[in-house]
């Protein structure tokens, strides 16, 4: 019976021995994939846009130019190229005996100085108060251009009215132009005014008498 049973034993070991060469690494299933989602490459991000430079704002309140109006003055007008001025000029007045008597202003360039008389008539003005003579004809002015020799007229009637009233002056006040920054200050002698008057510029003496 001995000799049966190692027989026995004997082919038990080997159907053991098969068995383990049948379950070996070599047909075990493969390791179960991990559980984890996979992991994937990131994809490139795009490039960003070019950073453009905003315009700086002006702090608030900061000053702003101010527009350009090209308007002149009150006090001092601009004056067109080659128009006289009271500084480009010499100035004089006379006392005349025609027409009940009257004053007669008479205007030069200086020297070297050319310039033309706006076609108006001068400002003509007696004492602080700046009691004004108003104008004398009513015909357009002319531009009269000086140089030189050459000289423009005026004449003012200092007293238009008949009765005895009125305010003596010694001096005349006279501007080119209508306002003039430059006025001078012309002596006349003691002279009677009351509701003076004033003529245009005339290029002859004889054109610049006042009549009322």
């Amino acid at each position: 019976m001995r000799p049966r049973r190692l027989v026995l034993t004997a082919v038990a070991v080997a159907a053991l021995a098969v068995t383990a060469s049948a379950c070996g690494p070599e047909n075990s299933d493969p390791a179960p994939a991990a559980s984890g989602p996979a992991t994937t490459a990131a994809a490139p991000a795009p490039a960003a846009p070019a950073a453009t430079t905003a315009p700086a704002s002006a702090p608030a309140g900061a000053p702003t130019a101010a527009p350009t109006t090209g308007k002149p003055s009150a006090s001092a007008p601009a004056q067109a190229a080659g128009t006289c001025a009271t500084k480009d000029v010499v100035l004089t007045a006379k006392a005349e005996s025609q027409a009940g008597g009257y004053i007669l202003i008479t205007v030069k360039a200086k020297p070297g100085v050319t310039c033309t008389l706006a076609a108006r008539r001068p400002v003509i003005a007696f004492g602080s108060g700046g009691i004004e003579a108003a104008k004398a004809e009513q015909a357009a002015a002319q531009p009269i251009k000086l140089s030189g020799s050459e000289a423009a007229y005026a004449g003012v009637m200092t007293k238009t009215t008949k009765d005895n009233q009125a305010i003596q002056f010694s001096d005349v006040i006279v501007g080119v132009n209508d306002p003039d920054p430059d006025p001078v200050s012309l002596p006349i002698g003691p002279t009677n005014v009351d509701k003076p008057i004033v003529t245009n510029w005339h290029s002859k003496p004889a054109e610049a008498v006042p009549v009322h």
